[in-house]
């Protein structure tokens, strides 16, 4: 049975993190993954999961200054300190709450050798800080249309960084809906690469809604994953078309939990 998880950044928004967390339970969800939870204590968020009984997944990296139109820095030249403060943040909060995975976001570059040799050092220091704790640290491609000049937005790149770095921790995060977008033949990629992938997340494609409509046939890719062996969650990283549990019939459809 597939396993669903509850991307709680766009899941149940209004919300406070614990409270979504338990929504998440509270409709089926096997798991949950959020994007930046630091503003709610850690010991609050942990004791949801502990009430809840679901894993927190994943939490990426702080985008940097916001307002002037960051997201992420870790490939950003001369900005590598507030990048490794941000990891040490992210590694730290992923500890309190028995977190498995922290997303480093690399932020939006020219995409030259620079940015690439800043991005895999920050991630090597990523690595070696998340070893001890048995944190596994994801990279991903994020497509040109959302996200124009994000460092990654293709598997390949993706895939050459990992290489580069060099560390069994480091994986990609495969979302389906940006990698649609930039490349398709997901089935394909996914299963010539899946020992290099750490999460799988889903979305409708193009509009990025629940994953019942588009031009992804999720119940004939869900079945795909499941017969390649994959054991992991698949995240539902949707924005949902109205509120999310008007929105929820897909997940009772696909058989999963």
């Amino acid at each position: 049975m597939t396993r669903f998880s509850a991307n709680l950044g766009f899941l149940w928004t209004q919300l406070s993190l614990p409270d979504a967390i338990r929504a998440a339970a509270n409709a089926g969800f096997a798991a949950v993954e959020c994007h930046w939870p630091y503003d709610t204590p850690s010991s609050d968020v942990y004791a949801a999961l502990e009430q809840t009984r679901l894993p927190m997944l994943g939490l990426n990296t702080r985008r940097g200054n916001v307002a002037e139109g960051d997201n992420g820095v870790a490939a950003i030249i001369g900005r590598e300190a507030e990048a490794r403060q941000y990891i040490d943040e992210s590694l730290q909060y992923a500890s309190e709450i028995g977190c498995a995975n922290v997303h480093v976001m690399a932020g939006f570059t020219d995409q030259g050798k620079a940015s690439e040799a800043t991005f895999i050092n920050n991630l090597f220091y990523a690595c070696t800080q998340a070893r001890d704790a048995d944190i596994t640290i994801l990279i991903e491609p994020l497509n040109h249309y959302d996200a124009p000049n994000y460092h990654l937005s293709t598997l390949d790149a993706a895939l050459a960084t990992i290489a580069s770095v060099n560390q069994p921790n480091l994986k990609v995060m495969f979302d389906c809906y940006h990698l649609q977008i930039m490349q398709g033949n997901l089935t394909r990629r996914l299963r010539d690469n899946l020992d290099a992938i750490g999460h799988i997340q889903i979305a409708a494609v193009p509009d990025r809604s629940e994953p019942d409509a588009g031009e992804l046939h999720y119940p004939n890719f869900l079945q795909a994953i499941d017969d390649m062996g994959w054991t992991g969650f698949i995240g539902a990283e949707y924005k949902p078309r109205t509120d999310t549990d008007a929105g929820l019939g897909w997940l009772a459809s696909y058989g999963g939990q």
